[in-house]
């Protein structure tokens, strides 16, 4: 970096906290901080044009489980720790509307179900089975019936006859959620650079030295909210998971609203505006899509296309518009990691692909660490 005396000065000098990743668990912690630390110089050091990993790349659910995936939870977690999970998405959740407002993220409660394909028998009957059961654990939180049985009205092709409903489910606009939330950090004087890759740092006893390539400099805290790319410069239990999507060109008279499962959350689609957002298949390919390399693949892609063709839309003429991917964090835990790692590093990971529910809690949390 060829950078002037002002640059430094600006910039780089006396930096007191300096986070990596400028998504919704970067941009949370660094508000929490400036509540906290009125005073301090917070800088956010972003490796892409945008948010890199899947903030700006979610299909904008604002969900906390569907049925089939909190029953496969059940099988790896403790119930008290499902429990605390399903409150910790919801808590989150509230806390990104407050911050931000519904019309600002354009939240819309329409509701979200989960439709189980009719080749799907053992997690129709299991989630039918399990209902009464996961809504007694959760009716602390919601004080009422969360799931609830209902008729297709939708006209799916391929599927059981019941469709589990969520009212209290919603969608958002992710654009405008990311995009509000960076408006909000630069008007609370927080630095963010963009295209700086952190390719090492180095702890002393005043601080951490941070390299971006061949320049760095000193900042009294680091945080990482890095999530997917985690294991590039700290060792924690995270596995990127890359995240297919697709969208199509509007579609008159669209009559879906809401969002929707599929599969124990290995698909999920919704519709934003008159168009239809479907994303997942990871599951197809669990090895190829353990990566950080965003891109399509013709085996998810195609089972996408399949999806939509014959179960989501038949009989309905459509167009793709737009296919993209995200980078999720994964781990053998869905509980999120908020650590002190050592006297000034600290991570914030690992969300399980609910960033959009959970985001705002973590960058809380690991804000408060310190």
């Amino acid at each position: 970096m060829n950078l002037s005396y002002w640059e430094i000065k600006n910039w780089f000098t006396n930096v007191d906290y300096t986070i990596v990743g400028s998504g919704i668990v970067g941009l949370h912690a660094a508000l929490r901080l400036r509540e906290r630390f009125p005073e301090s110089k917070i800088l956010i050091l972003e490796k892409g044009m945008l948010p890199q990993g899947a903030s700006t790349k979610n299909a904008g659910f604002a969900c906390f489980g569907s049925i089939s995936e909190i029953t496969e939870d059940l099988k790896s977690h403790s119930e008290e720790e499902v429990i605390q999970l399903i409150q910790k998405r919801w808590n989150g959740l509230q806390l990104l509307r407050k911050r931000l407002g519904d019309a600002t993220i354009d939240f819309q409660p329409y509701g979200g179900y989960e439709l189980f394909l009719k080749e799907d028998e053992s997690a129709y009957h299991e989630s039918l089975q399990k209902l009464l059961f996961i809504n007694e654990i959760i009716k602390p939180i919601f004080k009422t019936d969360v799931f609830l049985k209902e008729i297709d009205r939708f006209n799916f092709s391929g599927i059981h006859e019941y469709l589990i409903f969520n009212p209290f489910e919603a969608q958002i606009d992710t654009g405008n959620m990311m995009q509000a939330l960076l408006k909000e950090a630069v008007s609370n004087n927080i630095l963010i650079l963009n295209q700086q890759t952190v390719t090492a740092f180095e702890e002393n006893s005043n601080g951490v030295e941070v390299a971006l390539g061949d320049f760095s400099f000193t900042t009294k805290k680091l945080l990482f909210t890095t999530n997917g790319f985690a294991n590039q410069l700290i060792a924690q239990e995270v596995k990127p998971a890359r995240a297919q999507v697709l969208i199509t060109e509007p579609i008159p008279n669209l009559d879906i609203k809401g969002t929707f499962h599929i599969d124990r959350g290995y698909y999920y689609f919704r519709n934003v505006g008159n168009r239809i957002l479907l994303g997942g298949g990871r599951n197809l390919d669990f090895q190829g899509e353990t990566t950080t390399e965003l891109g399509e693949t013709s085996l998810i892609q195609n089972r996408l296309d399949e999806l939509l063709k014959e179960v989501i839309l038949p009989d309905i003429d459509f167009k793709i518009e737009h296919r993209w991917s995200g980078i999720m964090g994964l781990g053998s835990s869905k509980n999120p990691i908020v650590s002190q790692l050592s006297d000034h590093v600290y991570c914030g990971v690992r969300l399980g692909g609910m960033g959009v529910a959970i985001g705002s809690l973590i960058g809380n949390e690991l804000a408060d660490l310190i």
